[in-house]
């Protein structure tokens, strides 16, 4: 089958985020300029090991009763982004613009309701019953948000959830971008959510890639990563004349080199097949991108083979940095995190630093920065999201 050469980009006419690093966009933004972790010990619940997060720590809203069959973690997280900044607003002027069969919702997560999970599992070892009110399929699989929030806003358009580990998010980017080239949708709510785990913080722990303090991304002393948890949500349009000044999502290339279950190719050589793809498909060149948002977690190897990556494409690799040392890794949301990170940074004119960066590794050829820079301008960033299993995910994004 042939791979087209082109998609129609389409214009991101609104996005709202909440992480460790705040409840919406504005605090998001703050957070990037100070350039200050907001990683803190674990409170949700116990682990056997030291370790910093990127937890939540605002209050969450309560599920409405009609949809308490739904009642998580990750619906709660989502809801919250959802209530923010006018977000909910903006979704519903596109379904009065496009009508709610023409607007479809796409969400990418790694854990959906798995924290729930575990608490219900726990109650059965103690009471040998699962509770009333744990519903498997409206919490634990990864189309449940999705279904949530298709149901929150009375939407009938297309709705799927996409769970590839850390590239989910980002790869539901990708998808949204389909159906709108495809003529099935004129919008697409985007998200990608995460929450806390029992089993992701002691899953890569098992694996040795949990730092015992703040992540310290591509450092010569890096030591592993910190686990977060966040919501992303992105509204993206068919373009026209009435959203032209807003930016746009070119492409999202994406590649799955199934290397290694948990490691990645030791010369990125699937996170390169994904930068260029991001490319091709806009009909872009290495030399327009003015900025990568790397995924860089933090771990020796992934550091390493993203940077690999970046030297093998990039005659004159541009400006580089991740954000991951501010508000953790959020795994399945970070691709939709990090490219409301980068649309922030193409609207506001400005590169975010790697915190937690003191001295670059050698064996990363790449110009990684590790401060903010201000007063700059931007036009076209990447967005890196690699997961387990070689699920590879790049998100092409220009300035209006």
């Amino acid at each position: 089958m042939t791979q087209p050469s082109h998609i129609p980009p389409v214009a991101v006419t609104a996005y709202q985020c909440v992480s460790a690093a705040g409840d919406d966009v504005e605090a998001l933004y703050n957070s990037l300029i100070a350039n200050q972790s907001c990683l803190k010990p674990l409170r949700l619940f116990d682990i056997p090991f030291k370790t910093v997060v990127g937890e939540i720590a605002s209050p969450l809203p309560d599920i409405r009763q009609s949809l308490k069959a739904y009642d998580c973690r990750n619906a709660r997280l989502a809801l919250k982004a959802l209530n923010q900044g006018g977000f909910r607003s903006d979704v519903e002027r596109a379904i009065a613009k496009h009508g709610a069969l023409r607007v479809g919702l796409v969400l990418g997560t790694s854990t959906s309701g798995i924290y729930d999970s575990e608490n219900a599992y726990a109650h059965f070892l103690n009471d040998g019953i699962m509770p009333s009110d744990f519903h498997f399929l409206q919490i634990q699989t990864a189309q449940a948000t999705a279904e949530f929030l298709q149901r929150e806003l009375e939407l009938q358009g297309p709705c799927y959830g996409i769970s590839t580990a850390c590239s989910s998010s980002a790869k539901a980017l990708g998808a949204a971008q389909r159906l709108i080239a495809a003529d099935f949708c004129d919008a697409v709510f985007v998200a990608g959510v995460d929450s806390l785990c029992r089993l992701t913080l002691r899953g890569f722990h098992s694996l040795q890639l949990v730092a015992s303090e703040a992540c310290r991304p591509m450092d010569i002393n890096r030591q592993g990563i910190n686990i977060g948890e966040g919501a992303a949500l992105l509204l993206l349009e068919r373009q026209s004349a009435d959203n032209a000044a807003y930016p746009r999502l070119l492409a999202v290339g994406e590649s799955s080199d199934a290397h290694h279950m948990s490691a990645p190719h030791p010369e990125g050589a699937g996170a390169a097949l994904a930068m260029a793809q991001a490319l091709r498909l806009a009909n872009r060149d290495f030399s327009d991108v003015d900025y990568i948002n790397l995924h860089a977690t933090a771990s020796t190897l992934n550091d390493l083979a993203e940077a690999k990556a970046i030297a093998s494409l990039f005659p004159n690799p541009p400006p580089c940095s991740g954000v991951k040392g501010l508000f953790g890794h959020t795994l399945g949301a970070a691709g939709a995190v990090e490219t409301v990170v980068s649309l922030l940074a193409l609207n506001r004119g400005f590169l975010p630093g790697t915190c937690g960066l003191v001295l670059a590794d050698p064996l990363c050829p790449c110009p990684v920065i590790t401060a903010p820079r201000l007063e700059c301008a931007p036009k076209l960033v990447l967005s890196n999201a690699f997961g387990f299993g070689g699920n590879n995910a790049s998100v092409l994004l220009e300035a209006a």
